[in-house]
């Protein structure tokens, strides 16, 4: 009789090609299945009974940005495993707009139980250096170095439009030809959320056949008909999209991913929380494993894993119903993982180091008062119609708005008019730029919050209706060397401190998802209203996101990429009378 590694008995498997389940028993060898049978006839050194519970593949994240949990690839590895995530393709292009590749090399190096794969991010900028300014930039030699990495699977989100759609011969035309012309298979992701028609069809043209932006039933349906596979994040979760999924049986052509997850959401789940909310609108449970599994596997070539069956990779959960899908057991190439980070070692495990120089990244002056008084307008008493970003309660859109704004003494009244007022300052040492906008729908009670994790670029970000509130925040942001922090009353009320490269904590997920939390509670409580409220704050700078945002170069279009000014015109008292 054959001895295996580990044996699990009377479980109902999830048969991927079929996608139901059957009671069947599981063998493993080492890292691999060795065999899927009604009824196992081998001896095992381990023996696990999964009489009465699910056995599903491991899940693979194939569009997340680890960066978005705030922490280091280590920690993520020990916080997602548990949750039955045991594959995820990341996109580091955050730590590279602020570090360039080294910060890619940096993440790649890390030894990690999960396995990450990654994504070259395409739009370092985002945009382009006239539009913003970053740390790093990714060009065409550091693309082919990064082709020749066998953990390198697909172009990371293509966000720059306008590029791919222009006429002229663009840098991020230039990339997807490099990815195109590799020796072996390159996925081009795209970013594409408010493309429509001949638009979005010339983007696809272009090269980009993926999109993992806010859908809605129409997108869904518009661009699966025109060859797109979509990647759903949970605010394309909804009930008319996952209908419209169903109703159109587009399966084959769907992944769930999770994009960006907080650090205090993190502790709560991460992949697994998708397939619950997609059940949860409707998705039969078989479906939403199966986009969880199988799909992202295909998508990125992973052709070892993604489905219960010999001589794929042992990575498998263990699930008491098909609902909440919390693990109750998590295999990972074989190996059982831990349930969860002990929340005892956390305050004695040894922070990851990196190069002393991530540490001392923000670079721009302090704050003073002054900065933060609009005194400069061009008459001294009247009106001013002025451009506004107004925060939306879903989603991360802000949309374009006119307001009038009274003047005084040469002074715009933005206050009076029910608005915040938002500043952005270049981080990098580079040109000392600082950039005002004014924001509708932030907060309503008194206060400021300051953040270096602002979309993509990363400059220093500070928002709020109280000056002095405001330079408090600036302040201990700046002498934190990065991170989330909000004033009231001047009293600074809560902090995240990020100091490596003003993004990531370099603590464990335990410490620093306490410390999110109170930010994101103490924001929430000065009345900025959205389902993700830290979100929603860190992409009012992302220039590739609808509608109006703030760089530290200016106020742009985001479709036109034009530069807006703030105020359009004035109106004098003496041309009112």
């Amino acid at each position: 009789m054959k001895k295996v590694d580990l044996l699990i008995q009377n479980g109902w498997v999830y048969l991927t090609y079929r996608q139901c389940f059957k009671k069947m028993d599981i063998a493993v060898v080492g890292e691999t299945f060795y065999d899927i049978s009604p009824a196992s006839c081998y001896e095992a050194d381990r023996i696990v009974d999964a009489e009465g519970k699910y056995v599903i593949p491991g899940l693979i994240d194939i569009h997340m940005h680890i960066e978005s949990s705030m922490t280091y690839p280590e920690e993520f590895s020990r916080a997602v495993l548990p949750w039955g995530v045991t594959t995820v393709v990341a996109d580091p292009h955050e730590i590279v707009n602020v570090f360039g590749i080294s910060g890619m090399n940096c993440f790649m190096d890390q030894k990690t139980d999960l396995d990450i794969y990654y994504g070259i991010p395409s739009s370092v900028p985002s945009t382009g250096s006239e539009y913003e300014t970053t740390g790093g930039e990714i060009g065409e030699e550091e693309v082919k170095e990064l082709l020749k990495d066998s953990r390198v699977l697909c172009l990371g989100e293509v966000m720059n439009a306008s590029d791919i759609l222009s006429k002229e011969e663009t840098r991020i035309k230039r990339i997807i030809r490099l990815c195109q012309n590799a020796d072996r298979m390159i996925r081009i992701e795209g970013h594409c959320p408010s493309l429509t028609g001949e638009e979005l069809a010339g983007f696809i043209r272009g090269g980009v056949d993926a999109d993992h932006t806010q859908q809605t039933p129409e997108s869904v349906l518009e661009k699966t008909d025109l060859g797109m596979f979509l990647e759903l994040q949970e605010k394309s979760l909804t009930s008319q999209v996952v209908k419209t999924v169903d109703s159109y049986n587009l399966y084959e052509n769907i992944s769930l991913v999770t994009d960006d997850i907080m650090p205090d959401q993190l502790i709560k789940g991460h992949l697994n929380r998708n397939l619950s909310l997609a059940v949860s609108h409707g998705m039969p449970p078989e479906k939403a494993i199966y986009c969880a599994t199988f799909t992202p596997a295909r998508r990125m070539g992973l052709n070892d894993r993604g489905m219960i069956a010999p001589g794929k990779q042992a990575d498998l959960v263990i699930l008491n119903d098909l609902t909440d899908f919390v693990p109750f057991s998590v295999y990972k190439s074989g190996r059982l993982v831990e349930p969860k980070v002990n929340p005892k070692l956390e305050g004695s495990r040894k922070p990851v180091k990196f190069p002393d120089h991530y540490y001392q990244s923000v670079n721009c002056r302090l704050a003073l008062f002054a900065d933060f008084r609009l005194n400069r307008c061009k008459i001294k008493n009247g009106t001013a119609l002025v451009h506004v970003m107004q925060i939306q309660k879903f989603g991360t859109r802000s949309v374009h708005k006119k307001r009038l704004v009274p003047v005084r003494d040469g002074c715009l009244c933005w206050r009076e008019a029910g608005l915040c007022l938002m500043t952005v300052w270049e981080r990098y040492g580079k040109t000392g730029d600082v950039s005002y906008g004014l924001v509708e729908g932030g907060l309503s009670a008194s206060g400021a919050v300051a953040t270096t994790w602002s979309h993509d670029s990363h400059n220093l970000m500070v928002l709020g209706n109280s000056e002095k509130d405001m330079v408090l925040a600036q302040n201990h942001v700046v002498h934190l060397q990065g991170g989330y922090v909000t004033a009231r009353d001047g009293k600074i009320t809560a902090a995240a401190p990020l100091p490596v490269g003003g993004i990531l904590s370099d603590q464990g997920m335990d410490l620093l998802s306490k410390d999110l939390k109170a930010v994101r509670d103490e924001v929430e409580s000065m009345g900025y209203c959205n389902n993700n409220v830290i979100m929603s704050l860190s992409t009012l700078t992302l220039l590739v996101s609808p509608e109006l945002k703030l760089s530290d170069k200016g106020l742009f279009d985001v479709r036109t990429k034009k530069e807006v000014p703030l105020v359009e015109k004035y109106v004098s008292e003496k041309e009112k009378g």
